[in-house]
């Protein structure tokens, strides 16, 4: 009778459900955060551009996509909040003094972590909670011989071949972490942070030709051309935006000789070949996690660490070196800048709408509950995937780490937006980089150009900020100055050089 009811009491506790840790544990995503630098807003098809990215938009048609989705304007800083969840200075910067990364805490609740590509702060990510890395800890690198800062598991690495193309060669190593991870059986964190498409402008022959002959039109066609695949794909909703006009600084297409025209054409050729690569490495990388069943309880988010980039730094020899030469330094202008940045104002480094608002995607089939394909115009920023990914991975952000305290979290979970849900705002989102500074709270958006006199817009109604509202508003604009002020001081910590007051004229552009 003892033995029956034993028997009994196995068989029950067999059949019972499992303990809640573990069925959130057999439920948890995967993840793979694609970070690109220097991709302007317009630059993917799905955002209405005109270079073939048909794996990431297929993404898109069957994920999410933001049109408000911001970052800090500049590499570095980007990376930090990114990996924090906190603004860069906050966090102590390239140091990470501050802050964990999502890497330790992901680790500490039993993912598989690993990175490649650009690192771009101090130490090395397996210093940060990275298991695995391989890339480059610089801010650039050639592509095609790398740079003395590559390093493999924390090691120095070296093996460049006549073969080595950084975006190819990030991708054999995400595809061979991934697989350790899957034989370690526990999930995954994939940090994938290409170098492409920043300068120098190195691509491939091969997807250089098919880009040879787009750019002949200029740039004012171009980004007319995108701006009107924008509308048609609604992606500013029915209203649409006004376009920002072509700038004082940005020449009319018309007004160069033709050898300038050529040469500009070329080198926005190498810049479309450079995120036709990306496109078809993250379609390598898909096809694997598919190939492997692990696809659909993947969460891939896709961002960039900044818009378009302005400065041309070209140095001499121009069309005398190809872009697949790896003695060549291409980069291309404003005026493509501009275009990448389309339908929005100015470029990387500035904290107006060109500068930090870039492409978001999000796709998961196995948990994304917002409607394939839609677009969401809720704001985000870098610093919401940190509490995502812990909400998401059943981890506990911590109080401190091998560096000391970490400070509490400035970023919000982005799971009611992938719910389809209306998630409660930043209030407010704090922006800087050097002297170019930003404030929004709800539609209102106040911001400064290199420290000149504060700009206020009201994004509902004017997203490409065209029509400054600052004087018609003067309590708002003292008030939410002062709020940027506070920021600034006692949650970013900047040094007294980046909080003084904004000047009494306009600085003129100098790109």
């Amino acid at each position: 009778m003892v033995m029956r009811v034993i028997i009994l009491i196995l068989a029950v506790w067999f059949l019972m459900p499992a303990p809640a840790a573990t069925a959130q544990a057999q439920a948890r995503p995967n993840v793979v955060v694609i970070m690109v630098d220097d991709l302007g807003f317009s630059d993917l098809g799905c955002y209405g551009g005109e270079i073939q990215t048909p794996r990431l938009d297929a993404l898109a048609a069957n994920g999410l996509r933001f049109n408000q989705f911001y970052n800090t304007a500049k590499c570095h800083s980007s990376r930090v909040s990114l990996l924090t969840g906190l603004y860069c200075d906050q966090a102590g910067s390239n140091s990470l003094k501050h802050g964990a990364t999502f890497a330790q805490v992901l680790g500490e609740a039993g993912y598989f972590t690993a990175m490649v590509g650009k690192w771009h702060l101090h130490d090395q990510p397996t210093d940060h909670g990275f298991m695995r890395y391989f890339g480059h800890l610089s801010g650039a690198t050639n592509f095609f011989r790398g740079d003395n800062t590559f390093r493999l598991n924390g090691e120095k690495w070296d093996n460049f071949d006549e073969d080595f193309y950084t975006t190819i060669d990030f991708t054999d190593y995400a595809i061979g972490f991934v697989d350790e991870a899957l034989a370690s059986d526990k999930p995954f964190v994939l940090y994938v942070a290409h170098n492409a498409p920043h300068y120098p402008l190195h691509c491939l022959e091969e997807d250089f030709r098919r880009y040879e002959d787009t750019y002949t039109a200029g740039w004012d066609v171009v980004r007319a051309r995108r701006q009107a695949k924008q509308r048609e794909l609604g992606l500013f909703g029915e209203a649409g935006v006004e376009p920002a006009p072509r700038p004082d600084h940005v020449a009319a297409w018309e007004t160069l000789s033709a050898e300038q025209r050529r040469w500009e054409a070329l080198r926005m050729a190498a810049f479309a070949a450079m995120v036709d690569r990306i496109d078809q490495e993250t379609g390598r990388l898909i096809d694997h996690l598919k190939a492997e069943g692990v696809f659909d309880n993947t969460l891939i988010l896709f961002v960039s660490d900044n818009g378009a980039c302005p400065f041309d730094r070209t140095r001499r020899g121009g069309l005398s070196k190809m872009p697949w030469d790896p003695g060549s330094y291409w980069c291309y202008s404003t005026g493509w800048a501009h275009v990448g940045n389309t339908p929005l104002r100015l470029y990387k480094q500035n904290q107006h709408e060109g500068g930090i608002s870039s492409p978001a995607i999000v796709h998961w089939p196995a948990g994304l509950k917002a409607e394939p394909g839609s677009i969401t115009d809720q704001p985000a920023h870098l610093i919401d995937v940190m509490a995502t990914l812990v909400e998401l991975g059943g981890a506990e952000y911590p109080e401190s780490d091998h560096q000391g305290p970490v400070d509490p979290l400035v970023g919000k979970s982005l799971v009611p937006i992938f719910n389809g849900e209306v998630r409660d705002p930043h209030n407010p989102l704090y922006f800087h980089f050097s002297l170019n500074r930003a404030l929004r709270v709800g539609d209102m958006k106040l911001v400064s150009f290199r420290g000149s006199p504060w700009e206020l817009y009201d994004l509902s109604k004017d997203r490409t900020e065209l029509h400054n509202i600052a004087e018609r508003h003067p309590g708002l604009v003292e008030s939410m100055s002062a709020e940027w002020h506070r920021i600034a001081t006692e949650v970013d910590r900047l040094p007294a050089g980046q909080t003084r007051p904004v000047a009494d004229r306009m600085q003129e552009p100098n790109f």
